[in-house]
């Protein structure tokens, strides 16, 4: 008599703690899948969303007049958009108040801008460290669901009078796949959090760069000799 060792009637012959291992382990792979998707689609945003605003910064108009245009957008200001709005905000409003010398008129936006970069940063690594722990665990949760297949599947022999290949084989079959499950859950989570955190790293050192870059410019501003 042959033994059905088909994929799912291996899954649905596991034993309860061997499905609760695949039940967590593929609800953690969809979790992660949507938040790779996502996270993909935000970085591409904010890189093209810094790619046109950096075209809009050097191309040498008025700032006055860019910022009033990104005030003014119906769009919520993100990146060197939103570091620039809040620099800008604050170096106007400084340089409106009575006695505020001009050190203190450029520290202040930049104190603002920080800040602006700092929630940025933050926008732009949420889910990484989901995206890791899962890479992380996941091969260790299913390696559990292994071992306790395993170990029932030897359990049973103990009872048996003639053990044979047969009788252990759906077993640790069924216990394999959890191992299986948990590597389908690991490697995608491991491959986008490596990728993704480099893209972040390398955005968050443009925002860097723009901030002492536009730093620069208000300090020229707020010079005495060249302010209006």
């Amino acid at each position: 008599m042959s033994t059905d060792l088909s994929f799912f009637h291996l899954i649905m012959g596991a034993s309860v703690v061997v499905k609760l291992v695949m039940l967590l382990l593929l609800g953690v792979s969809m979790v992660s899948w949507t938040m790779i998707f996502r996270r993909r689609a935000a970085l591409i945003d904010a890189q093209e969303a810094a790619d046109d605003f950096e075209d809009r910064f050097w191309a040498g108009g008025d700032l006055g007049t860019l910022y009033r245009e990104i005030a003014s957008s119906k769009d919520e200001a993100i990146g060197m958009a939103g570091i620039f709005q809040a620099g800008f905000s604050e170096f106007a409003r400084l340089r409106k108040q009575v006695g505020t010398d001009s050190r203190s008129v450029v520290e202040g936006a930049q104190r603002v801008m920080r800040v602006v970069l700092s929630r940025e940063t933050d926008d732009l690594e949420t889910h990484l460290s989901f995206l890791a722990t899962v890479g992380s665990t996941s091969p260790y949760v299913g390696l559990f669901g292994t071992v306790w297949g395993i170990m029932n599947s030897f359990r049973g022999l103990g009872n048996a009078q003639q053990a044979t290949l047969s009788m252990v084989a759906p077993g640790i079959a069924e216990a394999l796949i959890a191992t299986a499950m948990g590597l389908f859950a690991a490697i995608p989570a491991v491959i986008a959090y490596n990728r993704y955190s480099n893209d972040v790293e390398r955005l968050i050192n443009r925002y860097d760069n723009f901030l002492e870059e536009f730093s620069t410019i208000l300090h020229r501003q707020a010079h005495p000799e060249r302010s209006e």
